[in-house]
């Protein structure tokens, strides 16, 4: 029954993610600040689309408003999609491979989105600085994958070293987010089941960098059992 429902389930979502990639494209076109409706409406659609393979989502701490840094656990492809879902207007840090997508890639920078150069050092740092800096004025929540990459559940690498160069260069609260998506969502097969989100408390700008890597660290893999 797990092997129909995800055949069902890639069906739909993918084909419906063909009309919203598409949709995407034109209103960044010719009307680029209208943009925001359409991923949203994907994000959600997405969330319906789990229910056909019987996933349900939960979460654990309040969400919290005003600008911010959310560290995520990044274990599937869940949490880059749901992101539009499960914050208000994000701003997604995400590989420079992505951007290059026809059509898509106009679309995810018309919506909002800091480029990720992970192979350009310092170079990289500063420009993902600067992207991100444009963001800031408007209050909406920038969201990275600390670790760089997915993760298969259960474990637990070092946080990439960029994170703590924009902690500190940003200024801004860091919100950790644990993710348990992995074994659920993570595979050819999907599984029923809850996937958790567990929001943790704001974490003042300013620590030392030991510091800050380990509390963040702790909190993104708290549900990493």
């Amino acid at each position: 029954m797990s092997v129909v429902r995800s055949l069902l389930f890639y069906l739909v979502f993918y084909t419906g993610s063909v009309f919203f990639s598409l949709s995407a494209y034109i209103v960044a076109v010719i009307a680029p600040k209208r943009v925001r409706p359409v991923p949203d409406a994907w994000s959600r659609f997405h969330r319906l689309c789990l229910d056909i393979v019987g996933i349900k989502v939960r979460e654990i701490g309040p969400r919290h408003s005003g600008p911010a840094l959310y560290a995520i656990k990044h274990e599937s492809f869940f949490e880059a999609i749901d992101a539009p879902n499960t914050l208000d207007f994000p701003v997604p840090f995400g590989k420079e491979e992505l951007f290059r997508i026809p059509g898509w890639g106009h679309a995810a920078k018309t919506y909002g989105a800091v480029t990720v150069m992970r192979d350009q050092g310092a170079k990289g740092l500063r420009a993902m600085l600067a992207e991100a800096r444009t963001y800031i004025d408007s209050g909406r929540p920038l969201v990275i994958f600390p670790e760089g990459t997915r993760i298969p559940h259960g474990e637990r690498p070092p946080l990439q070293s960029g994170f703590a160069g924009l902690y500190k260069m940003l200024g801004l609260p860091v919100i950790p987010v644990a993710v348990d998506s992995g074994p659920l969502y993570h595979r050819w097969w999907k599984r029923p089941g809850t996937i958790t989100l567990q929001f943790f408390d704001p974490i003042e700008p300013g620590l030392p960098r030991d510091e800050i890597e380990a509390r963040v660290h702790a909190a993104i893999n708290a549900l990493n059992a």
